[in-house]
């Protein structure tokens, strides 16, 4: 696919090209005409009001000050069919199938390396890469049980992945408090659609990370391990923990006690089996990986590979959603299931090659140019409004390191109506559903739509000015 097929001008969610109401926004449409826009900003003033109030707000990383942020909530809802649903869902399972199948692989048979699908240097020298994790069974062979796979839409409205989220995703709390709130200022729009509903995630959750539990457990005691409540994403932490009725722990509130892991709690040490962890890889056992660790457990390697403790997701899972990776997933879809994808990828140029990097560098003012490893936003060149100082820097620094980056064209992402200070005007938006595997693979209906607020921006991430949209599926 050429980048050329798919930097059309945008994909208008709400309108087609003559100016028509699409039939999935035909109700809201009617309803958006008759409401005033001063009732709008009283709306969108009460939800920040109680956003506010509850504490929804993420720390961004190196920012002096050290204050939270509340993340922008956006009042127009981002509204899919239940027909273009249940074709994204498909694409979705048959991608993060494929996915587990290949991390199984990578730590056990390595036959996509034999095939020559990919190189043992891109596997064995990717900074993700844990060779701890070489021959470890974990239960069912599922290694990414929470992932948040970042679409978009561009072209004539065809959805494309423009990333896979498989180590600690984040964005589920957010997606379900845009929901309550939205039920909360409008109960009539609920009343007048038939949105599919998503604050059983959290239920469904607890039964996937229970589902995975080590054999032979019948009662799977399960909980949230969080670095604290300094991280960017302690707010979800807690939030889930909360949702799903379980312990939100520390790493100094548990400890390995002959070969098994122990909370601490008031009545005296309770073995727990499964860890749903949001710390990264490194800090997860000083004894084996980062020894200056002070968020991790001592030993719980040892219990891991004892198959005594299921972590979610599984240690070493980011050998999947790196960025140079990410370019062979439809050849995995392809490799392991014998099927074409039904979700393509955003074409994108690999800089280690050198035809790669002579067209990137040839029109890095085409171009979007992404650190493998960045993530938030940051480590990239967007060409098109980058200035020509920043250009030439970014060009000294792929030269440098070329394996370090990717590229790709600038995507005409979808516009979607969005209430800012003028009114309701076109905003860029994209999407992250949250797939969960277990015994089988369920994903509730929407995820977390980000959108890029200031005018003509393509960055959504929150890190980096963008804001949230609920996201409504339409029954059928």
């Amino acid at each position: 696919m050429e980048p050329a097929a798919i930097t059309v001008a945008p994909f208008d969610e709400m309108y087609t090209a003559d100016g028509q109401v699409r039939l999935p926004y035909s109700v809201y449409s009617d309803w958006l005409i008759r409401e005033p826009e001063d009732a709008l900003r009283q709306k969108r003033a009460e939800a920040d009001s109680h956003f506010h109030r509850v504490g929804i707000t993420f720390a961004v990383y190196g920012e002096q000050d050290g204050n939270e942020r509340l993340i922008p909530f956006d009042i127009v809802p981002r509204i899919l069919s239940a027909d273009e649903w249940r074709k994204l869902a498909a694409g979705l399972r048959q991608r993060v199938q494929a996915l587990n199948a290949f991390v199984a692989d990578i730590y056990h048979g390595q036959d996509i390396l034999r095939a020559g699908v990919l190189g043992p240097a891109q596997i064995f020298c990717n900074d993700q890469y844990r060779p701890e994790m070489q021959g470890l069974d974990v239960p069912g062979g599922i290694y990414a049980h929470i992932a948040g796979i970042d679409v978009v839409r561009a072209g004539q409205g065809e959805f494309y992945v423009l990333e896979d989220n498989l180590r600690v995703p984040s964005g589920v709390s957010y997606m379900l408090e845009d929901r309550k709130m939205m039920m909360r200022l409008f109960p009539e729009l609920f009343a007048l659609n038939r949105v599919a509903p998503v604050e059983h995630y959290p239920d469904r959750l607890l039964e996937n990370l229970a589902s995975v539990a080590p054999a032979g457990v019948a009662a799977p005691v399960v909980v949230v391990l969080t670095p604290g409540a300094h991280n960017s994403a302690y707010f979800e932490h807690a939030f889930l923990a909360q949702q799903m009725g379980v312990e939100l722990v520390e790493g100094q509130d548990l400890f390995v006690r002959g070969g098994f892991v122990y909370m601490r709690t008031t009545q005296g040490p309770q073995r727990v089996d499964v860890i749903y962890r949001r710390i990264d890889d490194d800090f997860l056992d000083p004894l084996v990986f980062r020894s200056d660790s002070a968020l991790g457990v001592p030993g719980l390697m040892s219990a891991y590979r004892a198959g005594r403790v299921t972590i979610a997701n599984a240690i070493g899972t980011g050998i999947a959603d790196d960025k140079s990776i990410y370019p062979y997933v439809p050849d995995m879809v392809r490799f392991y299931l014998g099927e074409e994808p039904l979700l393509s990828n955003v074409p994108t140029r690999i800089l280690r090659q050198p035809d790669d990097l002579a067209y990137t560098l040839a029109h890095l003012d085409e171009l979007v140019v992404k650190e493998v490893h960045g993530a938030g936003g940051y480590g990239m060149l967007v060409g098109p409004t980058a200035s020509h100082a920043e250009r030439e820097d970014f060009r000294l620094r792929i030269l440098a390191a070329p394996e370090k980056y990717i590229a790709q064209p600038t995507l005409a992402l979808s516009s979607c109506p969005t209430f800012v200070e003028e009114g309701v005007a076109p905003r860029h938006i994209d999407l992250r559903p949250f797939v969960l595997s277990g015994k089988e693979i369920t994903i509730v209906p929407g995820g977390l739509t980000r959108v890029a607020l200031r005018a003509g921006s393509l960055v959504v991430n929150s890190s980096q000015g963008g804001g949230t949209k609920d996201t409504w599926v339409l029954e059928d």
